[in-house]
């Protein structure tokens, strides 16, 4: 048999086959959005995590329009985003997550006991994603050459994706309490946050050999995940209520996980201690002052 007289049924195969899948991914986003806009506060989340994934890919503009900042600011900047995130995890999330565990009858030994052990839970789950998942560390990274830069790169995007899920879902935790305006200004310093490491994530993708623009296009892509985890992150807690303290002590406990793993090291890295320390002590301020100017 020609296998030449194969090739338009194969090809009709792979049409029709396309078909279908757009046809299901369609449906599944109609039913997603339907969902979404039934429930207010997932709506919430959803508007919160798309400003913090605006923000990470407003963020790689500089490295399109101008030259790459030095070190000794990419590190400040680095600073700056740990501290904003240890604020947002005080303020936002575990003094929050005492308050909701309080007003469901515990007393103030068992808050305490109950919100410390949500915070060794969320670190704990993002320590075993981080051990057992292939990835790469997403700072610090060097460059490879020949066939092993592809995968490099891949193992780059996951540890981003794995990165950014537990502000998605501090935003969604956040949005289902019942402080809208200390949500807000959660969603607001992540978002803050998210700025400068929206050009982290670019430059670090450039450093191991890709293109400037390919670099700029994963690092804003790499925000996508957050009002994704945000949805999820309120949907949890919506359809279950009591969930809220410990929803919001292991929100906080994963966000002190990637501070301390990942952020925290990498601005130390190259000897600019003072100038990261500087940034993280601006930024946890400002946080504060966010959290209770709008909170």
């Amino acid at each position: 048999m020609n296998p030449m007289t194969n090739r338009p049924a194969l090809r009709w195969q792979q049409l029709l086959g396309f078909a279908i899948f757009t046809a299901g991914l369609l449906i599944a986003l109609v039913w997603t959005w339907q969902w979404i806009a039934a429930e207010p506060v997932l709506q919430t989340a959803l508007a919160s995590g798309s400003l913090a994934a605006f923000a990470t890919a407003l963020g790689v503009t500089p490295m399109l329009l101008a030259r790459a900042p030095g070190r000794r600011i990419h590190d400040t900047m680095l600073g700056f985003g740990a501290g904003v995130m240890l604020a947002a995890t005080c303020f936002s999330l575990i003094i929050p997550a005492l308050g909701a565990a309080g007003l469901q009858g515990y007393t103030r030994l068992g808050a305490a006991g109950l919100v410390g052990v949500g915070i060794l839970l969320g670190a704990g789950c993002l320590m075993l994603l981080e051990r057992h998942l292939p990835h790469a560390h997403f700072f610090g990274g060097a460059g490879t050459d020949g066939g092993q830069r592809l995968q490099r790169v891949w193992l780059f995007v996951f540890a981003i994706v794995l990165h950014n899920i537990p502000e998605g879902l501090a935003i969604g935790v956040s949005a289902a309490g019942t402080d809208a305006a200390r949500a807000g200004a959660l969603a607001t310093g992540i978002s803050i946050q998210d700025v400068p490491e929206g050009l982290v994530v670019a430059l670090a993708l450039n450093s191991v050999g890709i293109g400037r623009w390919p670099s700029a296009l994963l690092g804003a892509a790499s925000g996508l995940v957050e009002p994704i985890a945000a949805v999820l992150g309120a949907a949890a807690l919506v359809y279950s209520a009591p969930l809220l303290p410990w929803g919001l002590a292991c929100a906080g406990g994963a966000m002190l996980f990637v501070v301390s793993h990942e952020v925290i090291p990498e601005s130390h890295r190259q000897g600019h201690e003072r100038f990261a320390t500087t940034g993280l002590l601006l930024g946890f301020v400002l946080m504060m002052l966010l959290d209770t100017a709008l909170g």
